[in-house]
């Protein structure tokens, strides 16, 4: 009975903490998406935004890595260390654990260049960053994959609300992001991104002689 009581015990813990773990990185990824180039939210300044973001996101990361400890020790399934930063190696649910490790190897790169900010490159930093984003919808998609308490019910709700909100505040960015090019310049900006850099000067360039 004290096994039983103990394997439970190590069951719900990693459940709940991937729960857990999901709803932070969802809050984490909001607020990287709604801040603005400046490092402010409307009505925040830079230095409240940038600590609840630092704040997050650690405890994202104590409650992610108490949910894969827990899932490992769990004697009910078997879940090797290697499987846990090895992508699709797990015996048990592989392509479900794969995704949630590949998750989890995203995030590591960004704590490590994070941490390592100061000695490399603001374009590789911002671009490990970037990829990071990755590391949510891979964590959703290995959340519905591997517990079924995310199919149904409450949590079920839960999973499909923060993917709203994150979606929500991509668009609310992308809109934002538009609205504060003025319209002439959004041919150039197009222009930039599909042609050699000489053709997307000589657009601007005809703007400029149209105003």
């Amino acid at each position: 009975m004290t096994a039983i009581t103990g394997y439970t015990a190590l069951w719900y813990a990693s459940r709940a903490t991937g729960v857990v773990s999901l709803l932070l990185l969802s809050l984490v990824v909001m607020l990287g998406i709604l801040v603005n180039r400046q490092g402010r939210l409307p009505g925040l300044p830079s230095f409240a935004v940038t600590g609840l973001h630092r704040s997050l996101s650690l405890l994202a990361v104590l409650f992610i890595v108490v949910h894969v400890a827990t899932a490992v020790i769990d004697p009910y399934v078997s879940i090797g260390l290697a499987a846990v930063v090895i992508p699709f190696v797990s015996a048990y649910k592989p392509f479900w654990l794969g995704l949630g490790a590949v998750a989890l190897d995203l995030i590591a790169a960004l704590m490590v260049t994070s941490l390592l900010r100061g000695r490399i490159s603001r374009r590789f930093w911002r671009g490990i960053h970037w990829l990071a984003y990755a590391a949510w919808p891979m964590a959703l998609v290995h959340s519905f994959g591997s517990s079924p308490d995310l199919r149904s019910g409450g949590l079920r709700a839960l999973a499909i609300g923060c993917a709203l909100a994150v979606g929500a505040a991509g668009l609310w960015r992308l809109a934002s992001t538009t609205r504060q090019v003025p319209r002439a310049q959004r041919a150039a900006i197009t222009l930039e991104g599909s042609q050699p850099a000489g053709l997307a000067r000589q657009a601007r360039a005809g703007e400029g002689r149209a105003r």
